[in-house]
């Protein structure tokens, strides 16, 4: 019974690893190398720029997710809420350190260095260890109930990192590009997206999207498996209890 129920989630997930095989493709063989970069590494590396947003897509998303559904668990008090924010965090963090990688990756040949205090990337990390310390938060707090509301305001304040980061392109002098929604003449490595590069973005927006609910799906599975198992736990240590007060009455005096 409990097989049948989650077979959607089987195909799902296998929908999800061939649209990833296929964004490889797009990403890696179908889309052109830009021709308004100046050398063939550039051009090259720049093909991560669709994995790059890929995953930096997915770690708004968590983030968000973490923030919405932190503040209907504090309206709500319910534990739904609560294991959807601890899912959505862990995604979040897991693809803020993918962007992070990636970005390093593709700056080394383009601004030939793996790191620079540039506004984009240090407020990044910035977000991604204020996530990092709110799942730290949540392991160090034992009562389920207190936990889940501390997680609930930090994760609610937290989130005032990700705007940040979003609009630090826009704020500040930086050498990071701004693909979308302005222009930056002094950042290293920008490029426009033609038709076919522009077809080859919304596939993987798309595939990671779906890679995004895939990885939601499984982890709320898990955490509801948690949860079972926790309360079943409780179940057998209370009866051991009550066997071992009952234990004396039973026996009687030797």
């Amino acid at each position: 019974m409990d097989r049948n129920r989650w077979t959607w989630f089987e195909g799902l997930a296998l929908f999800a690893a061939v649209m990833m095989v296929i964004n490889l493709y797009m990403g890696l063989i179908r889309a052109p190398d830009p021709v308004n970069l100046q050398t063939e590494v550039t051009r090259k590396a720049q093909h991560i720029f669709y994995y790059h947003m890929g995953m930096n897509v997915m770690a708004g998303l968590g983030l968000t997710l973490n923030f919405l559904s932190s503040v209907v668990y504090l309206i709500t008090r319910r534990r739904f809420w609560d294991m959807l924010a601890r899912s959505a965090a862990e995604i979040g963090v897991v693809f803020g350190v993918g962007v992070i990688v990636s970005g390093s990756l593709w700056a080394r040949p383009t601004w030939n260095t793996w790191w620079t205090w540039d506004p984009r990337l240090t407020t990044a990390t910035i977000t991604v260890l204020l996530y990092i310390a709110y799942l730290m938060l949540r392991n160090a707090v034992e009562d389920p109930n207190r936990r889940a509301r501390f997680a609930a305001v930090y994760g609610t304040f937290a989130y005032i990192s990700v705007p940040i980061t979003f609009m630090s392109i826009r704020w500040w002098r930086t050498i990071h590009p701004t693909v979308f929604g302005g222009s930056n003449p002094e950042a290293q490595g920008a490029f426009t997206l033609g038709p076919t590069i522009r077809q080859a973005f919304m596939f993987s927006m798309i595939t990671f999207t779906i890679v995004f609910v895939t990885y939601i799906v499984l982890r709320m599975r898990y955490a509801h498996l948690e949860e079972r198992v926790t309360a079943l736990r409780e179940q057998i240590l209370l009866k051991l209890s009550h066997s071992a007060e009952a234990e004396p009455v039973k026996g009687g005096r030797p």
